[in-house]
């Protein structure tokens, strides 16, 4: 690669980042005015626990592989730790091998993105829409019939048994 294109690159990530809102809120946010919004920092790191706290409100990741939700395969959804929102259904729920439970779908409505350059080259990030919690990222890599998947932070959301 010349030096001249990879500072025409450079330049073009360094605008893509600066441009970028912050979360993809659409004209239409079903949630704008939802009291999980309204917390203070404070609020959540008493309702949260300390890893929790960490991944909804400032975007942490827990270490791969430490989730119990990783073993998780009865019928029902997985919801935001943070608010309950419902994410994910059970049957979305497949063994990606990154360590993360992983979805291939998510619930209509159910999330936000936004691009993270935090590791220096673009990727998806996704929060619950409802209180705005970091989720995680979201890849190109997954099975059919989305391949998509959405490699979820455990200690982010909680199971909900049918």
């Amino acid at each position: 690669m010349t030096p001249l294109i990879h500072r025409r690159r450079l330049l073009a990530g360094v605008l893509a980042a600066t441009a970028a809102p912050s979360l993809a809120l659409g004209a239409a946010d079903a949630y704008a005015a939802s009291p999980w919004r309204k917390l203070t920092d404070a609020d959540w790191r008493k309702r949260l626990s300390g890893a929790s706290y960490r991944v909804l409100r400032h975007e942490d990741t827990e270490a791969p592989g430490t989730s119990p939700l990783l073993k998780e395969h009865r019928a029902g959804q997985f919801a935001c730790a943070g608010c309950g929102l419902p994410l994910f259904r059970s049957n979305w729920k497949y063994e990606s091998g990154t360590g993360w439970p992983s979805f291939y779908n998510a619930i209509a409505g159910a999330l936000i993105k936004k691009t993270d350059f935090k590791i220096g080259i673009p990727r998806t990030e996704y929060h619950c829409a409802r209180c705005l919690g970091h989720q995680g990222h979201l890849f190109t890599d997954g099975p059919k019939p989305t391949g998509l998947r959405y490699c979820n932070n455990g200690v982010a959301i909680s199971f909900l048994p049918v």
